[in-house]
């Protein structure tokens, strides 16, 4: 790399062009500050572009959509409880009493729209959680308003239909029988170049920043912060093979994502290997180490998004390996998931985050983890019905299938206990028959039912009886990291002391996380950190204006 260095001079300088990041820049300059924006990569909407989409946030104005209401103390009751002590009350309260008013903003003062959804909280039985309406998702983009900028634009990790997570989950049960989508609906959408999900959130943010002349750096990595004594007045980035001075003369805010991707982070603070991150490759610790070399406290660095996985060999994405989030193979009839013992260990259906804490569970008697590896167990019943990761029932077997004509078998192919997965399935199905999960509690919850397949006799379950039986591997997915520097109710970073580090915010998963070691419901990645882009953006715009005065 060339030692020769130019320098770009701004008030605020945000680094990650994610959601958070761009909600930053948005509400920055509208309050006043001049803002440059730096990207690693040449895409803008970093995780946030490949993802659902969806922001919970209470109080929303869209709740009456889908008929449902809320209270501040319903909120705050609930996210107090999934949080467990873990999270300080005056974030939770900071965070309530705002993300509401950040949703009404941006819709206001730019093209990004929203609408209801019905997806209830991930915890439906915990006091203050509400059965539907807290998540609202983006409503459809039509490409051609970016015009030529819509090359920036960072595109999904695997193929996405343009539809709604509205329409996935209540309209068509997508996620069990993908063809069920109307193709006409297809033709349409895909004729006027529409997205959906985490693009219809990304795109009109884009393209907010855009008309408001916010500089995107892209191919800019930054690795350092330049400080003036204990202050943060900028960052050094490398950009075309040279370094890059970009000064910030109030603020720099990190929106970098996590460290799911660095392996010597995760062996460091993760709790058991997350082998299959679904984000972009690129989350790989850039903010966090930052952030720790000028003395910031942190907090919530065991914890990750959690999703377990689907990996199909030889599928790639930007040259890493691609996961897919498991979805029908965990909340519908007739699939159960087994450790090496041949035992289920969790409730399926339960939501993602949850039951990726399973696989953090120790061997008491030997090194490793009592779970892992984990195979998901089903018969013909479930193969002929519905989708088994990018297989279609009418499709040759994937290679990453195993098939038996007995469930002995299979527990062979797979190196699973064969008498375990006998007496495992053995049980299952009288609990089948008789309606009840009584080890786990399977489709005992609201949000177990929503996640399963609403045309079957039960939605949740469903014996494993019909051969021939199948298995496939799960792995350790997960969305992001939720550990990071702690921050105050304005996104300053805290130092050890408890105190503000000068000049220095952070939004997004590259900070500790608000939900603590929990999930609130869909879209509680995006809904705080995007919460707390909005008020860094102000705070930081702010003091801009103080030092003007």
């Amino acid at each position: 790399m060339s030692g020769s260095s130019h320098d770009i001079e701004a008030d605020i300088v945000v680094v990650g062009t994610g959601a958070a990041g761009l909600t930053t820049a948005i509400l920055a300059h509208d309050n006043g500050a001049k803002v440059v924006l730096a990207e690693r990569t040449d895409k803008v909407g970093g995780t946030s572009a490949v993802s659902g989409g969806g922001l919970w946030v209470p109080l929303n104005s869209h709740l009456d959509e889908v008929g449902a209401s809320d209270s501040r103390d319903e909120a705050l009751a609930y996210c107090k409880a999934l949080t467990m002590g873990r999270v300080e009350d005056s974030l939770l309260e900071t965070f309530i009493d705002t993300a509401a008013g950040m949703v009404a903003y941006l819709e206001e003062h730019t093209p990004l729209k929203f609408g209801a959804t019905s997806a209830p909280d991930y915890q439906t039985e915990t006091v203050g959680a509400k059965l539907g309406g807290r998540t609202i998702e983006p409503v459809p983009f039509e490409l051609s308003e970016l015009g030529a900028s819509r090359e920036r634009l960072r595109s999904p990790s695997s193929l996405a239909f343009p539809v709604t997570l509205q329409e996935v989950y209540n309209e068509f049960q997508a996620f069990y029988q993908p063809w069920k989508i109307p193709s006409d609906l297809l033709v349409d959408r895909m004729s006027r170049d529409v997205v959906c999900l985490g693009q219809a959130l990304v795109a009109p943010l884009l393209k907010a920043v855009e008309e408001r002349g916010i500089p995107i750096l892209l191919n800019t990595r930054v690795r350092k912060l330049l400080r003036d004594g204990e202050r943060v007045v900028g960052v050094v980035a490398a950009r075309d093979g040279e370094l890059l001075n970009l000064s910030a003369k109030v603020a720099v805010v990190l929106a970098t994502g996590g460290f799911e991707w660095n392996e010597a982070l995760k062996s460091r603070f993760l709790p058991y290997p997350v082998t299959h991150p679904n984000s972009p490759p690129y989350g790989e610790g850039d903010g966090l180490l930052m952030a720790m070399e000028v003395g910031a406290d942190l907090a919530n660095m065991a914890e990750v998004w959690n999703y377990p996985s689907i990996a199909v060999p030889g599928e790639t994405y930007e040259g890493r390996p691609l996961s897919r989030g498991i979805k029908a193979e965990r909340s519908g009839p007739h699939v159960i998931w087994v450790n090496k013992r041949g035992q289920r260990f969790v409730n399926e259906a339960a939501n993602y985050n949850s039951i990726g804490k399973a696989f953090a569970s120790p061997e008491t008697s030997e090194p490793g983890y009592r779970n892992l590896p984990a195979w998901g167990v089903l018969d013909s019943q479930y193969r002929e019905k519905y989708v088994l990761g990018t297989s279609m029932p009418d499709d040759p077997l994937p290679a990453w299938v195993k098939r038996a004509d007995s469930l002995a078998e299979l527990a062979r192919l797979i190196d699973v206990d064969p008498q375990g997965l006998e007496e495992t399935v053995e049980r299952w199905n009288s609990f089948c028959t008789n309606g009840v999960d009584r080890d786990f509690g399977r489709g005992d919850s609201a949000f177990d039912r929503y996640q399963g397949d609403h045309q079957a006799p039960h939605v949740n379950l469903g014996a494993i009886e019909k051969a021939p039986f199948f298995a496939f591997p799960i792995v350790t997915g997960a969305l992001g990291t939720k550990g990071g520097p702690r921050t105050n109710d304005n996104a300053q970073v805290l130092n050890v002391r408890g105190e503000a580090i000068e000049g220095l915010y952070a939004v997004g998963n590259v900070a500790a996380s608000l939900s603590g070691p929990s999930y609130f419901g869909a879209g509680s990645t995006l809904g705080p950190g995007m919460t707390w882009g909005y008020i860094a953006g102000i705070h930081a715009a702010t003091r801009v204006q103080e030092r003007n005065w």
